[in-house]
């Protein structure tokens, strides 16, 4: 054990391949409390965290006995790139849109999404406004990747700017940046669609 522990990732991801569990086991204790807190950091729920831990592994395990792992990328940057997407594709399904307020933003630019609620009971009403918020969702997808991860924290997460740039290692004015383009590519798209959201 103590040998193998010695070991580089690589090395430790080619043993289990060849199907060396207690390289697998070495890899995962090396990097477990690195790549939780990463994900606590952004969801901020421990069950949900235990959730996409598990899942990312899950997709870890299967990803390298599929023979699809890329040797030329690092181990532990690979593992966070499964996570992060697990996490942004559990807000996409998961949240409501949400309205980016001005207060945060300090610019009416931000407060193209809004809640979409529907004033009376009426079940007619209620199914429009369930499309109506469908659409909205489907939109992000068709952001550019970082402008669609920008927007799911910020919308779907409700993180602050602060946090988005902590979590992605970049500025505040660069994660505003994005956020600004990420919302004028979704006025477009609006347009295109003929879809009516109050702004």
């Amino acid at each position: 054990m103590e040998a193998i522990s010695s070991l580089d990732d690589r090395y430790l991801v080619q043993l289990y391949k060849d199907g060396n569990e207690t390289a697998f086991k070495t890899l995962l204790f090396r990097h477990k409390d690195k790549i939780f807190r990463f994900i606590q950091m952004k969801v901020r729920d421990t069950d949900l965290s235990n959730d996409i831990f598990q899942d990312t592994f899950i997709k870890v395990v299967n990803t390298i006995k599929a023979g699809s792992y890329n040797e030329e990328g690092k181990f532990l940057p690979w593992v966070m790139r499964i996570a992060h997407n697990l996490i942004i594709d559990h807000f996409r399904r998961n949240s409501r849109v949400r309205m980016i307020s001005e207060a945060s933003s300090n610019s009416s630019e931000y407060s193209i999404l809004t809640n979409i609620s529907c004033p009376t009971k009426n079940i007619e009403d209620q199914i429009t406004s369930k499309e109506l918020l469908d659409q909205m969702v489907e939109l992000v997808d068709y952001l550019p990747k970082t402008q669609r991860e920008i927007v799911s924290m910020r919308i779907f997460h409700d993180m602050s700017f602060k946090e988005i740039a902590e979590s992605e290692n970049i500025s505040i004015n660069t994660a505003l940046g994005r956020m600004r383009y990420a919302l004028i590519n979704l006025r477009k798209l609006i347009d295109k669609h003929s879809i009516v959201v109050d702004i």
